[in-house]
């Protein structure tokens, strides 16, 4: 069958991700798939092209060996700029967990962007200021755009009344055995103080230092929802990444590309966990995560009417609605070197969670 050939105005949902990984679970959940557009000297993208249920789609990858902030925001300008009525855009792919007592984020579940508390779903950690009374965390990101905010809404009542589809789309990917559960290894949460003994693997670190956690009933997915920290440098300290979380009021997951993007190129972040931020971080999760993430991605698409998109402004057309709120709304918050601040975090912890039985 002939693949087809869209005009760039036919699509309207963009799609970032970072890793080649990343991009072949994306590829994979295509409903259709199609021709690749002409290269531009002006743009040096390049794009996977098809359909995810009602929605034409656009999806990009970071140049190989090119991570954070500014190369995300390289790409999404560049498929903004060629694809122009792309009315919303997902950064997806995976994610370094922060795990919690109120929070039990594990390898191959999914964290979602949401807004909570002062922080519009991603927050920057890294971005600010030093001075006398130490490092200022400055500016604001903005939240997702509201048609996804209301997806999210709907997916997790889905899931809720056991009508989730994301098993179905996630076997779609499992069935390469890149991708397959059975090759991801074990998952094991080393206390933050103890650190890599060296070595690809951890058969070398001792076992008297892991957290003891009961096992889950079953082979399952939990999505978590709230707040995603994004920044120039790979977090691989779990005392680094538990203080990080306490000071931005309760985290869930750090990534590299999300504050490139969110106020130029407002999205939604969707994260497969592939470690815990920590010294003991190693890639044989990764294939996994990125296919979980994805399966979660489509299953937010599908949940999105073609007819509530065609209404929806385009992304510069919404930038341009928004100026100037992410300097005035919110708050800026002071850290004192070398100590926590002891901010509470919320009693509901950092976001909620649901399951996914496969």
């Amino acid at each position: 069958m002939a693949q087809r050939n869209l005009r760039f105005q036919d699509y309207t949902v963009g799609w970032v991700c970072a890793l080649p990984i990343e991009l072949a679970a994306a590829a994979e959940l295509l409903d259709e798939e199609h021709r690749d557009p002409p290269q531009d000297p002006n743009d040096t993208n390049l794009y996977t092209l098809g359909r995810i249920g009602e929605h034409n789609t656009v999806i990009a990858c970071l140049p190989a060996g090119q991570t954070g902030p500014g190369a995300a925001t390289a790409v999404a300008v560049q498929m903004k700029s060629k694809f122009t009525a792309i009315r919303f855009s997902l950064m997806v792919g995976i994610g370094g967990g922060v795990p919690s007592s109120s929070s039990d984020v594990r390898l191959g579940d999914v964290v979602i962007s949401q807004p909570l508390m002062e922080h519009g779903g991603v927050v920057q950690y890294d971005f600010g200021k030093t001075g006398p009374n130490g490092f200022i965390r400055t500016g604001y990101l903005n939240t997702p755009p509201t048609v996804l905010l209301h997806a999210v809404s709907k997916l997790a009542a889905n899931h809720y009344r056991g009508r989730g589809k994301l098993s179905t789309y996630l076997s779609t990917i499992t069935r390469l055995p890149r991708f397959a559960y059975e090759n991801t290894g074990p998952d094991i949460l080393f206390k933050s103080t103890y650190n890599h003994t060296g070595g690809p693997t951890c058969a070398r670190c001792d076992e008297d230092n892991t957290e003891q956690r009961d096992a889950r009933e079953s082979k399952e997915i939990v999505i978590h929802y709230g707040t995603i920290a994004s920044g120039n440098q790979v977090v691989k300290d779990g005392v680094t990444r538990d203080r990080l979380s306490g000071e931005l009021g309760g985290i869930l997951c750090f990534e590299m590309e999300a504050a490139g993007l969110m106020n130029s190129f407002p999205c939604l972040v969707i994260r497969g966990i592939c470690d815990y931020a920590d010294s003991h971080k190693n890639k044989r999760w990764q294939p996994y995560a990125a296919a979980t993430a994805a399966a979660c991605t489509k299953e937010i698409m599908s949940i999105i009417p073609a007819s509530e998109v065609a209404k929806a402004r385009t992304i510069d057309d919404a930038i341009e609605g928004r100026e100037g709120q992410a300097n005035t709304q919110h708050p800026i918050s002071t850290l004192p070197f070398g100590r926590d601040i002891g901010r509470t975090i919320d009693p509901d912890g950092p976001g909620d969670m649901l399951k996914c039985r496969l």
